[in-house]
């Protein structure tokens, strides 16, 4: 994973950087206790990164992974519409699937991914 993403051409890092932030992703939210049941879903309205289970939830979680934070970083991503997309998002998972759900959330988890070192990870939890 420590592979450099210079000399790539600039859509190629971004989609490297999104999957090294998906996987890192991943790996945190199933250490925390949380099973992955899909990633990178496609419905009508658009993608779902990450569809998680957390006990009786069904997790719908948003990935946004940054080298720096240059125009905010990686949480000023999270706008009002991106919100209501993933809402709309998680009907048609529920709808695809023809699962009953006692409740869904929305999680978004931010990676920052460093030059050197470990990835910074931070959770928000049923973010409105």
């Amino acid at each position: 994973m420590s592979r450099s993403l210079i000399g790539q051409p600039k859509k190629l890092r971004s989609q490297s950087l999104g999957r090294y932030g998906e996987d890192v992703a991943a790996r945190y939210l199933a250490d925390s206790g949380m099973r992955i049941i899909d990633r990178n879903w496609r419905g009508p309205s658009g993608e779902i990164d990450l569809v998680a289970s957390d006990q009786q939830t069904l997790v719908i979680c948003e990935v946004k992974t940054r080298t720096q934070d240059r125009y905010g970083g990686p949480i000023a991503a999270i706008t009002p519409g991106k919100l209501r997309r993933l809402r709309r998002l998680a009907g048609e998972w529920i709808s695809a699937h023809s699962v009953s759900v006692d409740a869904v959330r929305i999680d978004v988890v931010a990676i920052w991914r460093p030059k050197r070192g470990p990835a910074g990870v931070q959770h928000l939890v049923g973010v409105q």
